[in-house]
């Protein structure tokens, strides 16, 4: 590693004055402008941590959910899964340091992580459709050449198809091939596999109206279409060729506003769905007859999919356990459904298990069947990370198999309403959070102004947490009623604003 190079090239991607950053689950976001430094210094880093893992690492240039203006980056680790944590410490004193301070830094991460710097180093990089991807990415593949590593450009990808090509080519192409088509044929062969065994009755139980959230997803839909037709008829809408990304729609839209996104045409009973910018997250919802719009978020997408498997297992004759991991913002009504019937996580034994069921000769015919099923769902579902167009297929293939309609799945139980409301602050980092985020540590006497909001309402919470990317504070409330979950959301911002330092206009009602 050629220190004296890196130090020269390191000065045509200066660091902006002051400006000081944090790597978080969602890696580095902030404007694009102020990512240029960032952007090559994640080039180094990504070669470093190649080189101690011996491993492919993915650097993927994208700000997910966030405005088209802003942008980020986030690594990934060997297995396709989000970097170590004490590399995310790495990611941050090098995003951070001063231009004489690089060189003293990286020597520092190669001595703490025990880096062979002789060893040989390999990135493959991936970007989202933003204006400023494409540049950003060159920042990139301009600290991976200048400290010695190969790389691949896989130009533009969804961040989960990123995190697929990682994978395959670390398992030497056992879970995949590490291109597009590899990825389009491993999910579109289980989503065939499992749709041809199902009955449907009309064309209702086919169509999908699809929000792409102006962004990468699609780009990647239009080259997957052809790869399931025979099982999903889909329909995109917000495509990017006029609108901005993820602006009035995509997935975060849909869920904070509680409201479809513009520029899709609803009908009642038809199932509709959002993914966000980079296509790792996916929210369903619909109208009803009567005009009402329905959503349905994560938790009973996790409730749809574990209660399938659980009843496969039950054909199996196995007595494999299934539980799912919540956030805070698990709806409490969720919460109560899955604790009668979830105990543990789904585990890669359980996963070994099934495979090897699918297999067996002796397996009686139903259960052989409802053994490859599984099969098939581990391998649309098995991603690293969240990924919107394989979530999408496990789905249409359990609502296809079970025969059931939109408002049939929406009614496995019934949501407390809830609001979601965003609040700028001065400084996010004054707030602290403990107990999985949901009680605020600091500043003082914010979590004793929340709970004593929560006991003015019937069957009502309130979190608050910081943002990992910009400064704002995220509010989340229930209760027993809309209204309810309105007011309390409110009154929370409100508290917030006041003893969080608060920026700009105090909170409003409704907004």
């Amino acid at each position: 590693m050629d220190l004296d190079a890196i130090t020269k090239h390191s000065a045509l991607h200066a660091k902006p004055s002051g400006l000081i950053l944090q790597y978080g689950t969602a890696g580095f976001r902030t404007k694009a402008e102020h990512l240029d430094h960032v952007m090559f210094r994640m080039g180094l880093l990504a070669v470093l941590r190649s080189k101690q893992t011996k491993s492919t690492i993915g650097v993927m240039v994208t700000a997910s959910h966030n405005p088209e203006e802003d942008n980020g980056v986030k690594l990934v680790d060997p297995l396709g899964e989000m970097l170590a944590p004490s590399w995310e410490e790495h990611a941050t004193c090098l995003a951070n340091a001063e231009e004489q301070d690089v060189q003293r830094v990286l020597l520092d991460i190669s001595e703490k992580a025990a880096v062979d710097l002789q060893q040989d180093a390999f990135v493959v990089i991936g970007r989202d459709t933003r204006p400023s991807s494409e540049k950003l990415s060159q920042s990139v593949i301009d600290g991976i050449t200048v400290s010695g590593g190969q790389f691949h450009d896989y130009g533009l990808l969804t961040t989960p198809q990123l995190h697929y090509m990682v994978y395959c080519r670390n398992t030497q192409g056992q879970y995949g091939k590490a291109t597009t088509e590899g990825y389009y044929q491993k999910l579109s062969k289980a989503f065939v596999e499992l749709t041809k065994q199902a009955f449907c009755s009309g064309d209702e139980c086919l169509l999908l109206k699809v929000d792409c959230a102006n962004g990468i997803g699609a780009l990647k839909l239009r080259e997957m279409k052809n790869y399931f037709s025979r099982g999903l008829s889909i329909q995109l809408f917000n495509v990017g060729t006029t609108g901005k990304l993820n602006h009035l729609c995509g997935a975060d839209f849909v869920k904070s506003h509680q409201k479809p996104p513009q520029g899709i045409e609803m009908k009642p009973n038809e199932r509709c769905c959002s993914f966000d910018g980079d296509a790792d997250r996916i929210i369903y919802y619909y109208y009803d007859a009567d005009g009402h719009f329905h959503l349905i978020d994560g938790d009973k997408i996790a409730t749809l999919i574990s209660s399938f498997l659980k009843e496969l297992l039950l054909e199996i004759g196995e007595s494999l356990n299934i539980g799912v991991v919540q956030t805070a913002y698990a709806n409490g009504s969720s919460t109560r459904y899955l604790e009668e019937v979830m105990k543990v996580l789904f585990s890669k034994t359980a996963e070994m298990k099934i495979k090897q069921l699918a297999l067996a000769e002796e397996l009686e015919d139903k259960k052989r069947k409802a053994a490859k099923m599984l099969e098939n769902i581990i391998d649309l579902f098995n991603q690293a990370a969240g990924d919107a167009i394989s979530d999408m297929l496990v789905i249409e293939a359990i609502l296809a198999l079970k025969g059931l309609t939109i408002q049939q799945w929406d009614a496995l139980y019934t949501d407390l309403p809830n609001r979601q409301l965003k609040v700028k602050v001065a400084d996010r980092q004054v707030i602290s959070t403990t107990d999985a985020e949901r009680k605020a540590v600091t500043p003082p006497g914010l979590q004793e102004a929340i709970d004593n909001l929560v006991k003015k309402y019937k069957l009502s919470r309130a979190f608050v947490r910081p943002s990992g990317t910009e400064d704002i504070v995220r509010v989340y409330a229930e209760a027993d009623s809309q209204e309810s979950a309105d007011s309390l959301a409110h009154e929370v911002s409100l508290a917030v604003f006041q003893l969080a330092g608060g920026v700009g206009e105090s909170p409003q009602p409704g907004l």
